[in-house]
């Protein structure tokens, strides 16, 4: 039987595992890690120089299928995890993303049709 302790561990160890599918998956250009990451009605949202994003999961993935983040310059960082139940948080801070960008990418999870899922990712373009 799983201690409570057991199972916030299992549950961050999944949630750290679907935040690192998101990195290497915007990273690499890889729809395939994007896609188990994320619901399928999951959003992103954000400005990039005076731009808004709004983006539903499909047009987040095409996106970065056809311009991947890692210029060679990517590095990227799980900085904060926080759960409670069914539900989670994590912050991620990126810098070098298309080779310029920063980032930070606040995420949000829940456990839904019973596994951990991102549902959205807000981020701030921390470099102007």
């Amino acid at each position: 039987m799983l201690t409570l302790g057991d199972k916030l561990e299992k549950d961050l160890t999944e949630v750290r595992r679907l935040i690192n599918l998101y990195i290497e998956g915007a990273a690499k250009g890889d729809g395939d890690k994007l896609n188990e990451a994320f619901h399928a009605s999951a959003h992103w949202f954000g400005t990039v120089g005076g731009v808004d994003y709004a983006l539903d999961k499909k047009s987040f993935v095409d996106l970065m299928v056809s311009q991947p983040g890692d210029a060679g310059a990517l590095v990227a960082e799980i900085v904060d995890v926080q759960i409670d139940g069914s539900a989670a948080t994590a912050t991620v801070k990126e810098t070098g993303f298309w080779g310029t960008l920063a980032f930070t990418d606040f995420f949000q999870l829940a456990m839904l049709d019973g596994r951990w899922q991102i549902t959205s990712k807000t981020f701030a373009n921390t470099n102007g």
